[in-house]
């Protein structure tokens, strides 16, 4: 018997243009190459948003202000502001999200200590230290394997979907499997249209579509020699569905003209303004779990100058996806967590070849939560006088991602079922702070 990826060959996926292995809809072919189900899970937190803030954004800059300290710590930015929930100040720089900090609770106590980037990542995603001859699975493929393809998860998107880049620290599926790995869209969504890889190229209209449908027709023939082999129906199965996967309506998903221009401009027209639009119509389609991979800011060098240009670009941007998720009824099923694998060294770097740059660190950093059972307005821990050591209620990875899991309705206790016969909870024990029940609710 032919191999498959001579098959796959042979029948013409190229020339179709269709997507080829490894692509979105190959992502979900469980169905075709039996796929299972376990019952029904219920949880609040129906969709999970992550805003990964690639590279560590800085505690101070963002959720946890120390105008105290001194400018060796504060820089230009020492005048925090008041938010809409009285105990709340963040930084000077984020006045959109100020004025809807009732919707978003604020960690301040992260901690696992790793300066490394990969480490760091790894922790902060798989709740997990590295080594041990195991890679684990990160908290996506966690999601989307239990709430999504294990519940007979069918849509033609699929389960775990990242804009528009790889986050490229480690292997986000790990033991589960290549399965798992998350959809990437490629592409760029502030700009028309949004070429996403697998469901939208540009210049190909229904009309040379269906001519090159016909034409792999045409030239399957060893297909059309074997009609009864069970292989060639399996391809059959997925190029059907792929075909599903174009003309369903579930494309239109990508296509952000549709929406109302003045929603565009809330966002932002920018990169990650439009990836926050696109996160919430993936949220309405019941998308399992989404990524924004938001690079730049491993900012050790000019510091200030770089977030002076970004910080509102992603003050509107996030406040406008809590906003909007809310206004169309959505915040309380979509859990949205924003983090960095770790935070910014408190203490500025002012000498050359930094001229005011933060380092990368773990001690003690900020993360944001919201909606999908978790309450807004609240801060969770709290750092010292210059914001480097965790002084009350400090959080592990584990605490974190545990808890989101949990509000997504998976028992992070129990046991992750996989082909390997692994055995290994869910999500690593919590810390002796435990996971985060004082803002679940």
């Amino acid at each position: 018997m032919m191999k498959r990826r001579d098959v796959l060959k042979t029948v013409g996926w190229g020339l179709l243009g269709l997507p080829g292995p490894g692509s979105a809809f190959f992502s979900k072919a469980g169905k075709a190459f039996g796929g299972t189900a376990d019952p029904k899970r219920s949880g609040k937190a129906k969709t999970v948003i992550q805003i990964w803030m690639w590279g560590g954004p800085s505690q101070l800059d963002t959720f946890d202000p120390k105008p105290g300290a001194g400018k060796d710590y504060t820089g230009p930015w020492d005048k925090p502001i008041q938010t809409n929930v009285p105990s709340i100040q963040i930084s000077q720089t984020l006045p959109e999200l100020a004025q809807c900090a009732d919707l978003f609770s604020i960690i301040r106590s992260m901690s696992h200590g790793s300066n490394h980037h990969e480490t760091a990542a790894y922790m902060m995603q798989t709740g997990r230290m590295p080594g041990g001859g195991l890679v684990y699975p990160n908290i996506g493929a966690i999601i989307s394997k239990i709430n999504g393809y294990d519940q007979g998860y069918d849509a033609p998107i699929p389960p775990y979907v990242v804009l528009t880049t790889a986050q490229g620290r480690f292997s986000e599926s790990g033991f589960l499997g290549p399965r798992y790995k998350p959809f990437i869209t490629g592409g760029d969504p502030s700009k028309t249209p949004f070429l996403v890889s697998g469901f939208v190229a540009e210049g190909i209209s229904d009309g040379r579509q269906e001519k090159r449908r016909k034409k792999l027709q045409d030239l399957d023939l060893i297909g059309k020699s074997s009609p009864d082999n069970p292989l060639f129906e399996k391809i059959d199965y997925l190029r059907n569905d792929s075909y599903k996967l174009l003309e369903s309506e579930d494309v239109k998903t990508f296509d952000l003209a549709s929406e109302p221009e003045k929603i565009r401009e809330a966002y932002g027209k920018n990169w990650f303004g439009q990836s926050c639009l696109m996160a919430r119509r993936l949220a309405e389609k019941g998308v399992p779990y989404i990524t924004i991979n938001y690079k730049g800011w491993d900012t050790h060098k000019k510091h200030f100058e770089i977030l002076t240009r970004r910080q509102p670009e992603w003050d509107r941007g996030l406040s406008m996806l809590l906003k909007d998720l809310r206004d169309h009824n959505l915040l309380d099923q979509t859990l949205v967590w924003w983090s960095g694998e770790f935070g910014r060294t408190p203490k500025i770097g002012w000498d050359a070849p930094w001229f005011g740059g933060r380092g990368h660190y773990g001690r003690c950093f900020s993360s944001m939560v919201a909606g999908g059972g978790f309450q807004g307005g609240k801060v969770v821990g709290s750092s010292n006088e210059t914001g480097e050591i965790a002084v009350d209620r400090p959080v592990a990875p584990q605490d974190l991602l545990g808890s989101i899991i949990e509000l997504a309705g998976i028992d992070p206790d129990s046991k992750l079922q996989n082909a390997k016969g692994i055995d290994t909870p869910v999500m690593l024990n919590a810390s002796d702070a435990g996971r985060l029940k004082e803002i679940m609710g």
